[in-house]
């Protein structure tokens, strides 16, 4: 097994990240930044999100492990006081993975040139100043009108995030689809939208087509200036993003911890 580490540069992490390569060398555990079978984030879930995009276009098979500095996250399932621990579920490693949907976001320009991105948690699409106008399409037919902030776009697994906050439901990540979530929209006797959240399978495509020449997009925490780009396509993709499973903790033990109560409450049947 080769494995990369990726951090942020806190103190914290850092110290970890020093622990961590002095247990995997004792175990015999090769160090490969440039073509890992797994790596090891050390942070929060931003971090996570930075190991995703600096890897995701590796190797199919390859897998993530989050290891926190603070409290679990949604990606991280080991603390920093278990470095001992989590090496030591390495070397009994025999490529456990639970695996993700993602989202594929692609940009049209009027010349027809089209780039792709994936995202693990969601897309916006905005309108910095003023109020965004675009028609949103599904499958390819036109659905309805948008005025407002923007929109997002968001997987399962990021349907806690963004979307959430936009009023979206919590979608299980064994589920292959895409959620769609208005951004401050406006809704009067002029300007209509559906006004609830949007749940897409696999398969079907949302075309969002603004009306304005200049817009901001991202792609989880990464900013696109979007200029001379006639349309963005939003579906779920068809690569997946796979975490080692050696103690994955169950998604709705996550949506508890994260935001009802404490792990540690006793269940009641």
């Amino acid at each position: 097994m080769k494995v990369a580490l990726y951090n942020n540069d806190q103190a914290q992490s850092l110290a970890i990240v020093a622990d961590l390569k002095k247990e995997l060398k004792a175990q015999g555990i090769a160090l490969d930044r440039e073509n890992p079978d797994l790596v090891i984030s050390v942070g929060g879930d931003g971090t996570l999100l930075g190991a995703f995009h600096e890897y995701i276009d590796g190797n199919d098979d390859l897998r993530f492990v989050g290891l926190h500095t603070g409290h679990l996250g949604f990606y991280t399932d080991w603390l920093g006081s278990e470095v001992k621990e989590l090496v030591n579920s390495l070397v009994h490693d025999k490529g456990q993975r639970v695996s993700y949907p993602l989202l594929k976001m692609t940009t049209v320009t009027s010349d027809g040139a089209r780039q792709e991105y994936l995202a693990l948690n969601e897309g916006t699409i905005k309108q910095p100043v003023g109020t965004m106008v675009a028609d949103i399409c599904l499958s390819g037919r036109r659905f309805e009108g948008f005025r407002g902030d923007g929109l997002a776009i968001a997987t399962p697994t990021g349907s806690t995030a963004y979307n959430k906050a936009n009023g979206g439901a919590i979608l299980h990540p064994s589920l292959k689809a895409i959620q769609m979530s208005e951004i401050a929209s406006i809704n009067n006797r002029v300007f209509r939208t559906l006004g609830s959240p949007l749940i897409v399978p696999a398969g079907q495509k949302i075309t969002i087509r603004p009306k304005t020449k200049a817009f901001l997009l991202t792609c989880d925490q990464l900013e696109i200036l979007a200029e001379g780009i006639e349309a963005v396509e939003f579906e779920v993709a068809e690569k997946e993003v796979h975490f080692a499973s050696f103690r994955h903790l169950d998604f709705w033990s996550r949506v508890k911890q994260a935001f009802i109560a404490d792990s540690s409450e006793e269940d009641v049947e």
